[in-house]
């Protein structure tokens, strides 16, 4: 049964049935065969299948959280049974945004995996958001409120914001003394899934104040925002984690700082798994504490 809920999970994270039948040496027939049998042994269609993509229907949505958390269990069991209670060993995967994660969580990475050398990590940079269960990943480091109910998430803190750019910028279009002098200005925007970043919230005469922006770039990359900063292709909002050592070296240089943008939480977002591996649940901690370390001092 362990191997057909691991075949499913292969399915999901592959995107098709002839991709995880190589992927585990398997014959797509024989990927089918198993698939249909454990549709018709839950009595439930887990994926929606077309000739160019495959989806997870919602009873195979719970199904993939369901088997992940069962394999996770199962995982957890044998590995205290082969190695003792105490030893830390496996795969884990992760996702975080570009910028945070390559300044701040991978040094953090980098010295679990010296720590454990029998843990392996899968680390995804991106500043989209993942489907976690789909994508089969243990956690998640996200910046923004905390509103997804079907997750469990730990706060981190809240991480200052500010408005930067290089100083050839600002010598040639001007520093901007309001807010509402970013009408004037190239301003570098972030995109979501949701939409584009051009609200920037400012704090003036201690109530909140918000402006519209509009410049010739926008983008889903963190790490190409900062980059055109420093280009001096206009200003950008970031994160003080993201642009510490640039503002430092005098690289970018913050403005509007009497006007301060409201901080952005900062959480850890992982799957309501009853049990979580010991290796998952030790970083998660590890990453929790010295990030939370690192904003007291910032």
């Amino acid at each position: 049964m362990l191997e057909n809920l691991k075949l499913f999970l292969m399915i999901v994270e592959k995107g098709s049935l002839s991709a995880a039948g190589r992927e585990l040496g398997l014959s797509p027939a024989s990927v089918s065969e198993r698939l249909m049998m454990l549709e018709a042994y839950y009595k439930a269609t887990f994926l929606t299948r077309t000739t160019r993509s495959l989806s997870l229907t919602d009873e195979g949505r719970v199904f993939a959280e369901g088997a992940r958390r069962l394999l996770a269990e199962a995982d957890e069991l044998e590995s205290r049974i082969r190695s003792g209670t105490q030893k830390i060993s496996g795969p884990i995967k992760i996702t975080a945004p570009v910028d945070l994660g390559q300044t701040r969580v991978v040094p953090i990475l980098d010295r679990f995996l010296a720590q454990h050398p029998d843990v392996t990590i899968d680390l995804n940079l991106t500043d989209s958001f993942v489907d976690l269960v789909s994508q089969g990943i243990d956690f998640a480091i996200r910046y923004g409120k905390f509103s997804n109910t079907t997750l469990k998430a730990k706060p981190i803190g809240e991480n200052r914001r500010l408005i930067c750019g290089s100083p050839n910028y600002l010598h040639h279009r001007g520093i901007p003394l309001h807010p509402d002098d970013l009408l004037h200005h190239e301003c570098i925007m972030m995109r979501f899934m949701q939409g584009i970043d051009r609200i920037w919230s400012f704090q003036a005469n201690g109530a909140p104040y918000a402006v519209s922006v509009n410049g010739q770039r926008t983008t889903n990359n963190g790490q190409l925002i900062k980059q055109w900063a420093l280009q001096g292709q206009g200003l950008c909002k970031k994160s003080i984690w993201d642009v510490q050592a640039d503002l430092a070296a005098g690289r970018l240089v913050e403005v509007l700082a009497p006007y301060a943008l409201s901080p952005t939480a900062l959480h850890i977002v992982y799957p309501p798994a009853r049990v979580q591996p010991r290796r998952v649940a030790r970083l998660i901690d590890v990453i929790v504490q010295e990030l939370a370390i690192n904003n007291a001092e910032d």
